[in-house]
């Protein structure tokens, strides 16, 4: 063991292992967070994927068995700010194996169950694991490395959600339809046992917050730069979701409608290429590629609004939208961290119980506007969104989303008052 010192702590005893060498990212600890990341958006869309097969094990129609993707999202939400802020007094890793091994019963108990009330309360708990890990990711990666490889870090950690929309739900759909949906959880729970023991190998301890000195709600919200990245966050991931959500629907006019694994396909390619520019980038232009990223998805909303029956320029937009949205997580999650600093597990749970208003409202919104408006409307209900965005992102030049002439000097996390 030897002393280190930390932007989170001046004298906390880490392994040596978990220390940061020079500009050496600790890849095999970044990536088991990345592989945890992976498993969760896995747990979460599979059911997306597998309607018809589940709907007939389960003997309920594929309406109820579309709702264990909704009870999931329910429980991120109502788990994660409550979660966090009762362990923030809790060492770091084993409250991850807890959110880890979580994913392991629930997907167990999915897989062997009859019953789709059974089902629906185990996949409402994974919600719940689920809460809790998204919150303690992005800070855990930014623990692990000095202050100005916090992006990178980050952008490796984050790097199993793509993965899993692009790759994982795909091969996760084709293996379900293949050799049977419970087949598909099964290997979830045992990916899940071997996380568990890599992160016993290679992901260091840290210690919660000292007794006394956790960070309330209300302090944490009123952090300078705080309210801008929650709103920004809200903002572009609802913008997101509305298309995403109805992209079915979307591309009936087209004529493309049987080609929409094609064109999420597009979408998952782009959004690697999107975090692997972020990846590079963040640590040096996190203002710059919010911003940019909110533009390439305006000029994507703005294609599809006026050129929305072309199959030509959907493909096009949306190979711009994947470009823009790929690296999103982690760039509201990085600005969050960076914000909120002692107190960014807070601040993530307050990240993720927006991220699932926005996907929950994504999925309201727009069923609304197909219903009374059509499709015609989802582009430029997503542009006005977008708008709004840029907008904050720009005005959130001292705090939030700091442009070079404003740097953050000192987080207001570390002052006693604000507790």
């Amino acid at each position: 063991m030897t002393t280190t010192t930390t932007k989170d702590n001046p004298s906390i005893e880490q392994d040596d292992a978990s220390s940061a060498a020079g500009d050496r990212l600790p890849l095999a600890a970044l990536l088991a967070l990345a592989m945890a990341a992976f498993i969760t958006i896995l747990t979460e869309a599979l059911p997306a994927g597998l309607l018809p097969q589940m709907a007939e094990s389960l003997e309920v129609s594929e309406a109820l068995v579309g709702q264990l993707v909704t009870i999931y999202a329910v429980g991120s939400l109502v788990a994660a700010i409550p979660l966090t802020t009762a362990t923030q007094g809790w060492r770091r890793r084993p409250l991850l194996l807890i959110a880890i091994g979580g994913f392991a019963i629930v997907n167990t108990v999915t897989a062997i169950s009859d019953s789709y009330a059974i089902t629906f309360v185990a996949r409402f708990f994974a919600g719940v694991f689920a809460g809790l890990l998204w919150a303690l990711v992005a800070g855990y990666a930014a623990r692990m490395v000095p202050e100005h490889l916090t992006g990178r870090a980050i952008a490796v950690a984050m790097v199993g959600t793509p993965l899993a929309l692009s790759l994982g739900i795909p091969a996760g759909t084709f293996l379900g339809a293949a050799f049977g949906w419970r087949i598909t959880f099964a290997l979830m729970s045992v990916l899940t046992v071997i996380l568990v023991f890599w992160v016993l190998a290679k992901v260091p301890d840290f210690p919660g917050q000292a007794r006394g000195n956790g960070f309330t709600l209300r302090a944490v919200f009123t952090l300078p730069g705080i309210r801008p990245v929650l709103f920004v966050t809200l903002s572009f991931v609802l913008a997101h979701n509305i298309l995403y959500t109805y992209i079915a629907p979307f591309l009936v006019p087209a004529g493309i409608a049987e080609r929409i694994d094609v064109v999420l396909l597009v979408f998952g390619v782009t959004a690697l290429l999107g975090i692997w520019f972020i990846g590079a980038l963040i640590d040096r232009w996190l203002r710059e590629l919010v911003l940019v990223s909110t533009l390439l998805f305006g000029l994507s909303a703005l294609l599809l609004g006026i050129w929305g029956q072309a199959p030509a320029v959907i493909y096009v937009a949306v190979a711009i939208w994947g470009l823009a949205f790929g690296g999103a997580a982690t760039l509201f999650q990085t600005a969050s961290a960076k914000t909120a600093g002692e107190a960014a597990d807070v601040a993530q749970s307050m990240i993720v119980t927006v991220w699932n208003i926005a996907i929950a409202g994504g999925g309201i919104i727009g069923g609304v506007l197909l219903e009374t408006v059509g499709v015609s409307a989802f582009p430029w209900s997503v542009l006005a969104l977008l708008i709004a965005t840029f907008a904050v992102a720009w005005s959130a030049c001292a705090h939030g989303f700091p442009s070079s002439k404003h740097p953050v000097a000192a987080s207001r996390a570390n002052d006693p008052q604000d507790r």
